[in-house]
């Protein structure tokens, strides 16, 4: 008996011991949010006293260390100890005019299974005392403050550690579209720390970092490393670019007359194939490492991928009048492909910046036109029965006046939430942006506008903003879904960035992810690109004509 009552016991212990082990993965991710939260929560730390990242470095060969869920709080409960007492300063008083709004807040990973109760607690305690600081986003805000992360070395373990600590904490507590991505940041966590630390050298790392910002599923959302530019010398180009319809790559425009004629490229060209891969599964093969709000843009960044790569001969197999043909090109260099850049006299060509089409309509290029050509557009157009306004493009700044000439009165078009840094993780509704005036002779006509995948950020918050006249129709396709200002990321060998503040309707309605959603909706087909048509402006100028 003596000796079964043994052997249970030493059973028990074993399973007692088992379940109180906890991996390296498991301990780096609640370090990782034990870390950023303090980074900026903790008075001392928050204020720049600490050099922060190094303190993490210091840190790590412990948790490391330790091999029980005891020793592992036991860690982090001395190493908050160490940077000494937090003044209380509770209960800290909200203004009454601050409007939260909180579907990004969340720290109930305080109650972490892995932590123990007297840790959980000090974390609590160091939230409702935390970092006071006036700083909003603006003209002087940097991100990246109180760490030196542009010098990293990307092949070394710890340097690797503390990029995706800073970087995940920044999303963590400063994106505002953070409630909408597709995947919970807390399982990015889990699921690409163990890559990040499994990377071999740097192209690994920035391949692992990269597949990591596009979780962010933001449009606004690029990945850029510096020696892979556009003139990298060993890259190659397809002499033209396109759009993905029906699972083909449709040739838009052409880049280099002579690289084209040669291979008898033409716009409305169909290519199905290449090197063997359709254009389907090198969608698959890139999708993770392009950030999108949506289909439609990501399948517009996809593009650029796709139409180069390393490889001097490559196989491109085309469908025209229903069979596939496969031509064996030669791609060229950026310079050599996209000669129509270089050529003398290319940059001086001029698109018209508006103009009276026929039956008295007006057409308004919003990505060329400025704030200087206003007056003479509203002079040229403003008798006219409706004006269409292009904003497949980026505009530049003219919604103030432009929107003075269409609205009868003053209007708020949106409003913002913007990160909290004296309670991080936390946004602040804020007033709105108005525009027009009051104004007896405002536009009468009908307003249209068109928009796409292309239109992005201030071609979607102008758009809102001449939605306001009242009288307006949307005609096209959804936009790119990423609306705000942009916080840029400065590292040594690459660079990304994110949207800064979260923009609404005056009703709060959402932007991010969805666009501006037409009212017509139209895309461009195959056999319209082929035969030069912009359908789009078409189906405005029917809407105009017969109101249907």
């Amino acid at each position: 008996m003596k000796k079964t009552t043994l052997f249970f016991l030493l059973v028990l212990s074993q399973i007692t011991f088992g379940q109180s082990k906890i991996t390296e993965t498991e301990k780096l991710i609640a370090t990782c949010k034990v870390w950023g939260f303090l980074k900026y929560y903790h008075p001392k730390v928050a204020n720049g006293e600490v050099k922060w990242d190094n303190q993490l470095l210091e840190v790590l060969p412990k948790i490391e260390k330790a091999q029980s869920k005891e020793e592992f709080s036991l860690v982090l409960e001395n190493w908050i100890d160490d940077l000494g007492p937090v003044r209380e300063i509770a209960p800290i008083i909200v203004p009454k005019n601050v409007e939260y709004f909180d579907k990004n807040f969340d720290l109930s990973w305080f109650n972490n299974k892995l932590f123990s109760k007297k840790l959980s607690k000090k974390l609590k305690f160091i939230e409702n005392n935390r970092f006071q600081t006036e700083e909003e986003i603006g003209p002087g805000y940097n991100p990246l403050k109180n760490g030196d992360y542009f010098n990293l070395k990307y092949d070394n373990k710890n340097s690797k550690i503390v990029w995706t600590f800073a970087y995940w904490n920044l999303v963590e507590y400063f994106f505002p579209y953070k409630y909408l991505m597709d995947q919970k940041w807390d399982v990015t966590l889990e699921k690409m720390l163990p890559l990040v630390l499994e990377t071999k050298n740097e192209d690994d790392f920035y391949t692992v970092a990269r597949k990591m910002t596009a979780k962010l599923d933001d449009t606004h959302v690029e990945f850029a490393i510096y020696k892979n530019n556009h003139f990298e010398e060993n890259r190659r180009y397809f002499p033209a670019t396109g759009k993905i319809i029906d699972n083909k790559l449709v040739v838009t425009e052409i880049l280099g007359d002579s690289l084209a004629q040669a291979d008898n490229i033409k716009v409305g060209d169909a290519i199905t194939k290449i090197n063997d891969k359709t254009i389907e599964a090198l969608v698959a093969e890139y999708r993770d490492l392009f950030s999108a709000s949506n289909e439609p843009a990501l399948l517009n960044k996809v593009v650029r991928k796709i139409l180069n790569g390393y490889s001097d001969n490559v196989n491109v197999e085309f469908l025209k009048d229903g069979k596939y043909t496969t031509k064996a090109m030669t791609w060229f260099n950026y310079h050599d492909s996209h000669r129509n850049e270089f050529k003398k006299g290319a940059k001086k060509k001029k698109k018209e910046k508006f103009k009276l089409l026929e039956n008295n309509i007006g057409y308004v290029d919003m990505g060329v036109i400025k704030e200087a050509h206003i007056p003479d557009m509203i002079e040229a157009l403003k008798s006219t029965k409706a004006i269409v306004f292009d904003m497949r493009n980026y505009p530049n700044g003219t919604y103030e006046q432009i929107a003075k000439f269409l609205n009868a009165h003053e209007e708020t078009f949106a409003i913002y939430t913007y990160p909290d840094f004296s309670y991080p993780g936390r946004f602040k509704w804020t007033e709105g942006t108005k525009c027009g005036s009051e104004n007896k002779d405002h536009y009468k006509g009908k307003i249209i506008m068109l928009l796409n995948e292309e239109s992005m950020s201030q071609a979607e918050w102008t758009a809102m903003c001449f939605q306001t006249a009242g009288n307006t129709t949307i005609i096209g396709s959804q936009t790119a879904g990423a609306d705000g200002n942009v916080i840029e990321l400065d590292f040594k060998p690459f660079h990304t960035r994110y949207s800064g503040i979260g923009v609404y309707y005056p009703n709060k309605r959402e932007t991010q992810r969805i666009g501006i959603v037409p009212n017509i909706e139209v895309k461009p087909t195959i056999k319209g690109i082929q035969e030069g048509r912009d359908e789009v402006l078409e189906r405005a100028i029917l809407f105009i004509e017969g109101g249907v």
